[in-house]
Protein backbone atom coordinates (compact mmCIF):
# COMPACT_ATOMS: atom_id res chain seq x y z
CA UNK A 1 0.00 0.00 0.00
CA UNK A 2 3.03 2.47 0.99
CA UNK A 3 4.58 2.13 -2.17
CA UNK A 4 1.08 2.66 -4.45
CA UNK A 5 0.09 5.95 -2.36
CA UNK A 6 3.38 7.28 -1.83
CA UNK A 7 4.33 9.89 -4.79
CA UNK A 8 7.70 9.23 -6.65
CA UNK A 9 9.92 11.74 -8.26
CA UNK A 10 12.82 11.55 -9.93
CA UNK A 11 15.46 11.99 -7.04
CA UNK A 12 13.87 9.18 -4.83
CA UNK A 13 16.08 5.96 -4.04
CA UNK A 14 14.97 2.28 -3.99
CA UNK A 15 16.29 1.31 -0.82
CA UNK A 16 15.10 5.04 0.62
CA UNK A 17 11.10 3.31 -0.31
CA UNK A 18 11.89 -0.06 0.92
CA UNK A 19 13.24 1.29 4.12
CA UNK A 20 10.09 3.42 4.69
CA UNK A 21 8.13 0.58 3.81
CA UNK A 22 9.52 -1.84 6.14
CA UNK A 23 9.18 0.64 9.06
CA UNK A 24 5.52 0.90 8.10
CA UNK A 25 5.46 -2.39 8.06
CA UNK A 26 6.78 -3.03 11.51
CA UNK A 27 4.70 0.14 12.93
CA UNK A 28 1.67 -1.89 11.79
CA UNK A 29 2.49 -4.79 13.78
CA UNK A 30 3.12 -2.79 16.51
CA UNK A 31 -0.04 -1.07 16.46
CA UNK A 32 -1.91 -4.52 16.08
CA UNK A 33 0.15 -5.93 18.56
CA UNK A 34 -0.80 -3.13 21.26
CA UNK A 35 -4.55 -2.87 20.36
CA UNK A 36 -5.01 -6.76 20.88
CA UNK A 37 -2.85 -6.73 24.26
CA UNK A 38 -5.29 -4.04 25.85
CA UNK A 39 -3.03 -2.65 27.53
CA UNK A 40 -1.72 1.02 28.72
CA UNK A 41 0.49 1.15 25.64
CA UNK A 42 2.02 3.75 23.44
CA UNK A 43 4.22 3.79 20.71
CA UNK A 44 6.48 7.01 20.44
CA UNK A 45 9.41 8.31 17.90
CA UNK A 46 12.79 9.42 19.54
CA UNK A 47 15.58 12.09 18.27
CA UNK A 48 17.82 14.28 20.11
CA UNK A 49 18.33 17.30 19.13
CA UNK A 50 21.91 16.31 17.33
CA UNK A 51 19.92 14.25 15.41
CA UNK A 52 20.51 10.60 16.87
CA UNK A 53 16.72 9.24 15.93
CA UNK A 54 14.80 5.87 17.08
CA UNK A 55 12.16 4.30 14.88
CA UNK A 56 9.90 3.21 17.85
CA UNK A 57 9.62 3.76 21.68
CA UNK A 58 6.92 1.69 23.48
CA UNK A 59 6.33 2.54 26.74
CA UNK A 60 3.79 1.80 29.28
CA UNK A 61 2.24 -1.63 31.45
CA UNK A 62 4.31 -3.98 29.05
CA UNK A 63 7.74 -2.07 29.62
CA UNK A 64 10.36 0.38 27.92
CA UNK A 65 11.21 -0.80 24.51
CA UNK A 66 13.73 0.99 22.01
CA UNK A 67 13.08 -0.43 18.13
CA UNK A 68 15.52 0.62 15.24
CA UNK A 69 13.87 -0.88 12.17
CA UNK A 70 16.95 -1.01 9.14
CA UNK A 71 16.78 -2.27 5.84
CA UNK A 72 19.92 -4.03 5.52
CA UNK A 73 20.78 -7.74 5.64
CA UNK A 74 23.75 -6.77 7.76
CA UNK A 75 24.45 -5.12 11.00
CA UNK A 76 26.84 -2.61 11.47
CA UNK A 77 27.94 -0.97 14.09
CA UNK A 78 26.52 2.21 13.48
CA UNK A 79 23.13 0.82 13.28
CA UNK A 80 22.91 0.21 17.00
CA UNK A 81 24.42 4.01 17.98
CA UNK A 82 21.05 5.12 18.60
CA UNK A 83 20.09 2.22 20.24
CA UNK A 84 23.13 2.88 22.79
CA UNK A 85 22.64 6.59 22.88
CA UNK A 86 19.26 5.77 24.09
CA UNK A 87 20.39 3.17 26.49
CA UNK A 88 22.90 5.94 28.02
CA UNK A 89 19.36 7.74 29.16
CA UNK A 90 17.33 4.73 30.11
CA UNK A 91 19.26 2.35 31.03
CA UNK A 92 16.40 0.09 31.64
CA UNK A 93 14.93 0.08 28.44
CA UNK A 94 15.32 -3.39 26.16
CA UNK A 95 16.94 -2.59 22.98
CA UNK A 96 15.82 -4.29 19.61
CA UNK A 97 17.17 -3.96 15.86
CA UNK A 98 15.24 -5.53 13.26
CA UNK A 99 16.89 -5.98 10.32
CA UNK A 100 16.48 -8.32 6.49
CA UNK A 101 18.69 -10.71 7.81
CA UNK A 102 18.93 -14.29 8.39
CA UNK A 103 20.64 -14.59 11.98
CA UNK A 104 19.62 -13.31 15.74
CA UNK A 105 22.42 -12.18 17.83
CA UNK A 106 22.64 -9.93 20.87
CA UNK A 107 25.27 -7.17 20.06
CA UNK A 108 26.49 -4.87 22.88
CA UNK A 109 22.89 -5.57 25.08
CA UNK A 110 21.21 -5.07 22.16
CA UNK A 111 18.98 -8.01 20.01
CA UNK A 112 19.60 -8.43 16.43
CA UNK A 113 16.71 -10.16 15.35
CA UNK A 114 15.46 -10.81 11.43
CA UNK A 115 12.27 -9.11 10.48
CA UNK A 116 10.54 -11.96 9.26
CA UNK A 117 11.33 -13.55 13.20
CA UNK A 118 10.13 -10.60 14.56
CA UNK A 119 6.70 -10.02 12.93
CA UNK A 120 6.16 -13.32 13.51
CA UNK A 121 6.43 -13.43 17.42
CA UNK A 122 4.60 -10.39 17.65
CA UNK A 123 1.25 -12.56 18.93
CA UNK A 124 -1.20 -10.77 21.96
CA UNK A 125 -0.29 -13.94 24.19
CA UNK A 126 3.24 -12.96 24.27
CA UNK A 127 3.78 -10.16 27.25
CA UNK A 128 7.41 -9.38 25.06
CA UNK A 129 7.92 -8.17 22.42
CA UNK A 130 10.48 -10.84 21.54
CA UNK A 131 11.89 -13.60 23.26
CA UNK A 132 14.92 -12.27 24.70
CA UNK A 133 17.68 -15.27 24.82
Amino acid sequence: VFRSARPKGPFDRAEEIDGMALEGLVCQHLKAWMAYRNRDNQLYFWRTQKGVEIDFILYGEDGLWAIEVKNSNKVRPKDIKSLKSFRQDYPNCRSILVYRGKDRFVRDNIICVPCEEFLKALHPSNKDLIIIP
